[in-house]
């Protein structure tokens, strides 16, 4: 039977079809199978406040993703963690190597650990206190904009029950006091501690022996604030929410209003012209290490110190780098009054004397 042309292109066009549909199941089935979803490792742990920021970051949780884990955590104090359970938990990430070394006194053994950021510790104050203060004479305001505390001169009117009004800011109620979180519990608190039993020691490393000497006088300067929170990130909000009135002044890291300027830009715009960062002289730093207590916890160990994440945990969050290399200018953050290089740090007390420290505030308290 002679076909029409009609038709002819017609069963041309079939053949094709089924050539393609043919030819698309051959190169299907020759493809190697997709891979099963790979199921992320949960790691879990204690961490300091004032990195929560971080560790909710979307970008932070993605790059861990791409290593295949999520990453979960538990608020705590640095020293707190230590006195914690820690059935189940892959890591400790307290905010100073004291913390560490306080654990290990406690019998926490870390598989491994290692300093990931750093951070100054500073202070937070308002402006018509900082200019008060200035011209009271404890504190200084250099060529660049920045505040600097002479902790010697703050210590000695603390000690002598100083009244605000006495030190230049009038309108300040009661006695002149820097508040801090608690220094049994927390990091930022105990390193200020550090800091006083420093001074008092005539700006050399506080030793067991001038700890035993002026531990009371320590105790007095706490007694002053009266509660203290356990978080150096709750001790933040409190002071920006209840302002000047309240909290005139406190201790807190760097980094905590250099994240906020970033995470939070509208909250930043409405305290940018009141909130001042005070740098002490001397000052210490914060050494944020993370403890793995299992290879999960070592894992996370990993990420932290990559590249990527500390690139993300200074332009986003403002830990410094543990070598602070590859990091451009603290002025990327729009903060008034930072500066690049802190002038003067003290270093922290052996841990003998910390431990000596932790213990007379404990018992005072």
């Amino acid at each position: 039977m002679k076909l029409s042309k009609s038709k002819i292109i017609g069963l041309i066009a079939l053949l094709a079809v089924v050539g393609v549909v043919c030819g698309t199941l051959v190169w299907r089935q020759s493809q190697p199978a997709p891979a099963e979803p790979t199921e992320q490792v949960s790691i879990t742990g204690y961490l300091g406040g004032e990195k929560i920021g971080l560790f909710d970051d979307a970008k932070f949780k993605a790059l861990a993703a791409k290593q295949g884990i999520a990453i979960d955590y538990c608020k705590a104090g640095s020293l707190a963690m230590m006195d914690a359970d820690r059935k189940g938990m892959d890591y400790l990430f307290p905010s100073s190597r004291a913390a560490v070394e306080y654990g290990n006194a406690k019998g926490v053994k870390a598989t491994q650990s290692d300093i990931v950021f750093n951070s100054p510790i500073v202070l937070y104050t308002h402006k018509a206190v900082a200019d008060g203060l200035v011209n009271g004479g404890l504190m200084t305001k250099d060529d660049s904009g920045a505040y600097h505390m002479d902790m010697a001169k703050a210590v000695d009117a603390m000690v002598a029950n100083t009244t605000w009004a006495d030190v230049g800011y009038t309108a300040g109620y009661g006695q002149f006091r820097i508040d801090s979180t608690d220094p049994v519990k927390s990091n930022s608190g105990n390193e200020y501690a550090a800091l006083l039993a420093t001074v008092l020691n005539g700006g050399q490393p506080a030793t067991v022996d001038s700890v035993a000497r002026d531990g009371k006088t320590i105790a007095s300067i706490f007694a002053k604030s009266g509660w203290m929170e356990t978080s150096s990130e709750d001790s933040f909000n409190q002071f920006l929410t209840l302002g000047v009135g309240s909290k005139p002044m406190m201790v807190g890291h760097e980094s905590q209003l250099l994240d906020l300027a970033v995470n939070q830009p509208d909250a930043f715009k409405q305290i940018k012209d009141d909130v001042v960062i005070v740098y002490p002289t001397p000052t210490v730093w914060s050494t944020h290490t993370l403890m793995a207590l299992d290879e999960k916890g070592g894992t996370l160990l990993n990420l932290l110190k990559t590249p990527a994440v500390q690139k993300l945990a200074w332009e986003r969050h403002g830990f410094r780098a543990a070598s602070f290399a590859g990091t451009d200018s603290i002025s990327r953050f729009g903060v008034p009054g930072t500066l690049d290089q802190i002038p003067a740090v003290s270093e922290l007390p052996n841990n003998d004397a910390m431990q000596q420290l932790i213990a007379t505030l404990q018992s005072t308290q």
